[in-house]
């Protein structure tokens, strides 16, 4: 049975960008099952958790310069007050324009997977490589975007620039890159990265996915969005 997970965030979605004055995390990671659709506030649409950059002591700045070598450090709780921890995204490796390595942990520390990230044109591969190993089973490798879409859109780049000045100029969005990924095992394709109601979502279509590592690989690659993307976690 598939599930679907994505970042929901309600400030830019009501187009106000408020934000909570209480304390509270206003990021949510929203899940549906088969039968609903993301952000189609479907019967089995539920709230995971809540997501939360973990800051270094040096607050917001130190967070951004860290990010801009390639780390990462996220919180996932089950309530928006910070009650209990769900899980915990840290960065084991990490070099600026070179491969990251993420580890995804559970409440008391243990591992839950591992997430390696190799950009584009790194390792001899021509896509963005992400690979998933969830512990106890098989590794999974999805690559940005289909190569036939890739082809399209470098052989239209001039195309695409003209349509961005066009959209700066009037105020309305603009051609972006590739954006999905699908991973597979040696035996089946188990993940998708693919567009949805509001934004991008993850939908597992393998059951044994742990959804505290399906919510984590959301915000990872969310916080790659590209430099026409809202990484989530960029802001000050």
């Amino acid at each position: 049975m598939s599930t679907t997970v994505w970042i929901h965030d309600p400030g830019r979605k009501n187009g106000k960008g408020e934000r909570p004055k209480d304390g509270r995390v206003w990021r949510e990671i929203r899940t549906a099952g088969p039968s609903g659709r993301e952000g189609g506030g479907g019967p089995d649409e539920a709230t995971l958790g809540y997501l939360e950059r973990e800051l270094p002591s040096g607050g917001p700045d130190a967070y951004l310069a860290a990010r801009k070598e390639g780390a990462r450090t996220f919180l996932l709780w089950a309530d928006a007050y910070r009650q209990h921890l769900l899980a915990r995204v840290v960065t084991r490796s990490a070099t600026k324009g070179g491969t990251a390595v993420f580890e995804v942990l559970g409440d008391r520390g243990e591992t839950l997977a591992v997430v390696s990230r190799n950009p584009a044109l790194h390792g001899g591969h021509g896509r963005s490589r992400w690979t998933v190993e969830q512990a106890g089973r098989p590794a999974a490798v999805g690559v940005k975007g289909h190569l036939f879409w890739w082809w399209v859109w470098w052989l239209l780049l001039p195309l695409w620039a003209a349509i961005a000045v066009g959209s700066f100029v009037a105020g309305g969005d603009i051609a972006r890159m590739p954006r999905s990924i699908r991973w597979k095992t040696a035996q089946e394709e188990v993940l998708v990265w693919h567009s949805g109601t509001d934004d991008f979502a993850l939908t597992a279509l393998a059951d044994w996915w742990d959804p505290r590592v399906t919510a984590a690989l959301a915000a990872l690659v969310k916080s790659y969005d590209g430099w026409l993307g809202t990484p989530w976690d960029e802001g000050k």
